[in-house]
Formats: structure tokens, C-alpha cells, sequence
């Protein structure tokens, strides 16, 4: 009986996943296009319907009030299509990330820096444990940025009584991890199991592309994100991220020297 060398398997699975990533890469590219085409006549109608309101600003008749209240209705939901549009294109964008060693206690401390004031407002505590002999780890600082931010705000929302945001770090097996775990309301076993999926929402008039987003792009770094939460005690965000074998034996090195 003949086997397939290693080298071989490895290349048919080598074209496989190219295979999947070319599917992957044109069916991003049709989806952009496509919301680029929706979003063109929606900024007509969306700028008509403020034409048509400016008109109506002065309505006396119990006619123009109505057509008045009836173009608030349509361009307030112009301006949700809108969002949403903004939303599925930056999810469904082909990321090509500009990798660099990069200090993650670094970057969530910027992040938490910036969100800061708006935790103040909100009478929300930052508590951080950052594990000061935290490895580098390869990043696309504006893509992971973004994804942390929008975390943050995540955890802010969960707390509109206030509360506190923790956010710590460890390393162990090669990987680091930032647990970001708040006081908030919480969620059942059910809606934390679809927390990623695509247009899943709990917000009124939330898009549902926030969380796959920063999902995508954390699995584009080579790491994978899970979430635990408990109805009325909050909920913690486990990122884990790889630490290439390039820099871990250059800090074992340095460690030992």
C-alpha cells in the first residue's frame, strides 16, 4: 500500500487552506462592492430626506406634521443602514496585518488610558494586574487596538449602574492572555454561546458585527477569544494570543544570561 509522504500531505493542505482563503478573499471583495453599491443611493435618500425636512421645518398643517414626523422615521433609519453598512464592510474587509514585536501590557494600558475619562463619566473602576514579565507578542497595533476598544466599551455597557472593569495579564505554554472581566449584568449560558455570531445582538438596534469583528481580527493574530459570564455577576473576555518560538527563546536567553 502506498503513503502519502509528509511533505506531500503538507502541500495538499497547504493548497487547501489557499484554496479557502482565494473563496474567502472573493466573496469579501463581491460583499464589499456590493454594500459599497447599497450605500451610494442610501446617501441619496438620506440627504433628500434632510432637503425634505428642512421644508417641513416650519409645518403648520396637521398634513405637513404628519410628512414631517413620516421623514424623521426614514431618515433616522437611513442613518441605522447606514451604520450597519459601516459595520459589515469593516468585518468583511480582507485584513492584511503589519506584524511587530509589540508589549501587550503596553497596548492595554494606552487603551484603558484612553477609555479613562469615559469610565469616570460612567463611575466604572479600572483595576489592572498586568504580569510585568509578560512576553512580546506579535501585533498589528491599529487592528488589536481597535479590537480592545471595542471590549472596553462592551464591558462599559454591561455596567449602566457603574461598576468595575478588570483588566490582567499572564503568560504560560507559550501563549499570553488578557482576561478583561467586569461587574455588569451578565448573561445566560445561551446568549454568551452566540456572542460571536454574526448580526446576534442584545443592544436595541445594535448591528451584531462588533464582537465577530474583534474575534476576526484576534484569530488573525494566530489567537482565539472566549467569554464566561453569569446572569447578575458579569462576565470575563479570555484573549489569548501566541508567542512566536523566535521571541520566547530570545527572552529565555536573556533570562538565563
Amino acid at each position: 500500500m502506498d503513503h502519502e509522504s509528509p511533505t506531500t500531505s503538507n502541500e495538499q493542505t497547504s493548497k487547501a487552506v489557499q484554496r479557502l482563503m482565494d473563496q474567502y478573499t472573493e466573496i469579501a471583495r463581491l460583499a464589499g462592492a456590493l454594500a459599497h453599491e447599497i450605500k451610494n443611493p442610501l446617501s441619496t435618500i438620506r440627504l433628500n430626506m434632510e432637503l425634505l425636512a428642512e421644508d417641513l421645518e416650519e409645518a403648520q398643517t396637521p398634513t405637513q406634521k404628519r410628512a414631517q414626523k413620516r421623514i424623521e422615521i426614514t431618515h433616522r433609519e437611513c442613518q441605522r443602514l447606514q451604520q450597519l453598512l459601516d459595520d459589515f464592510l469593516n468585518y468583511a474587509k480582507v485584513r492584511h496585518l503589519d506584524l511587530k514585536p509589540v508589549d501587550l501590557n503596553t497596548e492595554i494600558a494606552e487603551a484603558l488610558d484612553f477609555f479613562e475619562p469615559e469610565a469616570e463619566e460612567a463611575n466604572v473602576e479600572i483595576i489592572r494586574y498586568l504580569d510585568p514579565d509578560l512576553p512580546s507578542v506579535m501585533l498589528d497595533r491599529e487592528a488589536f487596538r481597535g479590537a480592545l476598544l471595542n471590549l472596553i466599551l462592551n464591558a462599559k455597557q454591561a455596567m449602566p449602574d457603574g461598576g468595575q472593569l478588570v483588566a490582567r495579564t499572564n503568560s504560560s505554554k507559550g501563549n499570553v492572555a488578557l482576561y478583561l472581566i467586569d461587574t455588569g449584568c451578565g448573561m445566560d449560558d445561551r446568549t454568551a454561546a452566540q456572542m460571536f455570531d454574526t448580526f446576534f445582538s442584545t443592544k436595541p438596534g445594535g448591528s451584531g458585527l462588533g464582537l465577530p469583528t474583534t474575534a476576526k481580527i484576534i484569530e488573525a493574530h494566530g489567537g482565539q477569544i472566549a467569554v464566561q459570564s453569569e446572569v447578575g455577576r458579569g462576565t470575563q473576555f479570555t484573549v489569548e494570543l501566541p508567542v512566536p518560538a523566535r521571541l520566547s527563546q530570545n527572552r529565555q536567553a536573556t533570562v538565563e544570561n
